[in-house]
């Protein structure tokens, strides 16, 4: 049990603990839009970079420096004065909408995940990819507002909780989980929003 309590213990201050706890505050922290978000979210997605690299999870790699262009991209944007709240309506996607993002994810993963499995050491090569090129995608649903993204994140952080619980990165694993039970709750209020408004 002791033994149990310090693997713990040593995980929260680790530099994954690290990573883990500016995730949570910038998710704190953008729902105040506050500034300071970004500063978070750069930093947790810059550890990232180390942490999956060294995980040979090179796509979620690649992922977390897009996230950190992103952060940065987003502390411009707040310090300029062009965010705060986005007057975009929800909207939802067509069957033909959905049947081309499924098409458009699942060409890049494949391909991406071929190259990996013949070319690296990469752990879970089209799993990998798949994560990492959904995310990519539904970001763009999100910025757009598209109902369905927080469906699409369901099925995205469910598959990365079992990749990183493989990895060992079991505090990711854990803040993966919380994302799920944040996801469900924030589909049910722009469900709620978009019924409302139409």
């Amino acid at each position: 049990m002791q033994q149990q309590l310090q693997t713990i213990l040593q995980a929260v201050l680790s530099l994954e603990g690290l990573a883990v706890a500016l995730a949570i505050v910038y998710l704190l922290l953008a729902a105040r839009e506050s500034l300071w978000c970004w500063l978070c979210a750069f930093v947790s997605s810059a550890i990232y970079v180390w942490l999956c690299w060294e995980s040979k999870l090179y796509m979620e790699t690649w992922l977390n420096v897009f996230y950190a262009v992103m952060a940065v991209l987003g502390w411009w944007q707040w310090r300029q004065g062009s965010g705060g709240s986005d007057s975009r309506t929800i909207t939802t996607l067509t069957t033909m909408q959905h049947l081309l993002f499924a098409a458009i994810v699942s060409v890049l993963s494949l391909g991406n995940g071929y190259y990996l499995q013949h070319n690296t050491d990469a752990a879970w090569p089209y799993v990998d990819s798949f994560i990492t090129w959904s995310s990519v995608v539904v970001t763009f649903l999100v910025v757009r507002k598209v109902l369905e993204n927080w469906l699409y994140w369901i099925l995205i952080d469910g598959i990365a909780i079992v990749v990183y619980f493989d990895r060992e990165r079991y505090l990711t694993a854990l803040l993966f989980a919380g994302y799920v039970v944040i996801v469900v709750f924030g589909y049910f209020k722009w469900r709620r929003e978009y019924q409302q408004a139409t």
